[in-house]
């Protein structure tokens, strides 16, 4: 199956075609109100760690590094990704963050997991589960 999952920044126009809208920072953006977003949901915990964040936005660690450790977060806890599975189930899905860049924040490696996430999982559920699963898929004479 096919997902759609696309990157914006929070200050960015809303459009019809956004989908589902989820925010996907730690923080809440300056300078804007609850009530002049159309979210339907913050996942904070999604977001890199505080102190993982601080040293990339420092320079202390290369895009590369912060992309590795990051994926690493992600990867020890892969039920941070499940409400972000859920929606692109349903629908677009676009991911939201206040940072400049979109290609150097956190919104390309949530975006490579969710779908590798969902495809290892509808992967999975093509596989026979069980003999009795087997025997609708076996010609007659070998049952």
């Amino acid at each position: 199956m096919s997902y759609e999952i696309m990157l914006k920044r929070i200050y960015a126009p809303i459009e019809g075609h956004d989908g589902t809208r989820i925010l996907v920072d730690r923080l809440w953006p300056r300078g804007l109100s609850r009530h002049s977003l159309t979210l339907n949901e913050w996942c904070q915990e999604v977001a890199p760690a505080y102190q993982l964040c601080r040293l990339y936005q420092q320079q202390k660690i290369s895009k590369s590094l912060f992309f590795e450790r990051y994926r690493s977060e992600l990867k020890a806890y892969p039920d941070r990704l499940l409400p972000l599975m859920r929606f692109a189930r349903i629908g677009r899905l676009t991911l939201l963050t206040a940072s400049r860049q979109i290609e150097g924040s956190h919104l390309p490696v949530i975006k490579e997991l969710t779908l590798s996430a969902l495809e290892e999982e509808d992967t999975s559920d093509r596989e026979f589960c069980s003999s009795p699963c087997l025997a609708h898929t076996l010609p007659t004479s070998q049952r």
